[in-house]
């Protein structure tokens, strides 16, 4: 049942579903749910494209398939409220279909062109939340990735920077990937 506060009404996950299955919400439709609202996603560019692509190439390359799955642009659930889909998340193997779920969340990345933000201000501190282990944000215009661990409430205790020469180790495995391969 949605919640009806003094000011707004806050959507829950089974209720965005149910607007998509009854055709409210279209599969084209770049929307995704945060705080119990419908939020509109930012069109996707060319080298914001180009990043996804090869993050998604890697991860593929890089991550044992029949443990790890790398999953591009696909919700994930959070909390009751909360269902945003991440740029690229890896995910533990699913046993059977269901909606992915922060515990099996090892690591979300979210590759801002336009919406720095946001995903640092808004979408970071749900995830932390949420206890994902491990979230990337990709400033494209900075060239410069920056990945948060270690959850504890609604932030990171931990937080480097890494820039287009440096390598980052990927979660879960042994490989560096070089940063200036993903970074158009």
């Amino acid at each position: 049942m949605p919640t009806i506060t003094a000011d707004r009404f806050l959507l829950t996950t089974d209720d965005y579903r149910a607007m998509a299955e009854a055709g409210i919400l279209r599969p084209d439709d770049r929307v995704e749910l945060v705080d119990g609202q419908i939020r509109p996603m930012s069109p996707i560019g060319a080298s914001h494209l180009f990043c996804v692509n090869r993050l998604d190439r890697l991860f593929n390359e890089y991550t044992n398939a029949g443990e790890i799955e790398v999953s591009v642009q696909n919700p994930v659930q959070l909390s009751p409220h909360q269902e945003p889909e991440p740029d690229v998340a890896l995910l533990r193997a699913a046993e059977e279909p269901r909606m992915p779920s922060a515990d099996d969340a090892l690591l979300i990345v979210e590759v801002a062109d336009t919406t720095y933000a946001y995903d640092r201000e808004t979408k970071l501190p749900r995830y932390a939340e949420a206890g994902v282990p491990q979230v990337w944000i990709i400033d494209l215009p900075e060239r410069r990735l920056e990945a948060y661990t270690h959850p504890t409430d609604d932030q990171y205790g931990d937080h480097t920077t890494h820039h287009a020469g440096d390598d980052v180790t990927l979660p879960h495995t042994e490989h560096r990937i070089r940063l200036a391969d993903v970074l158009p």
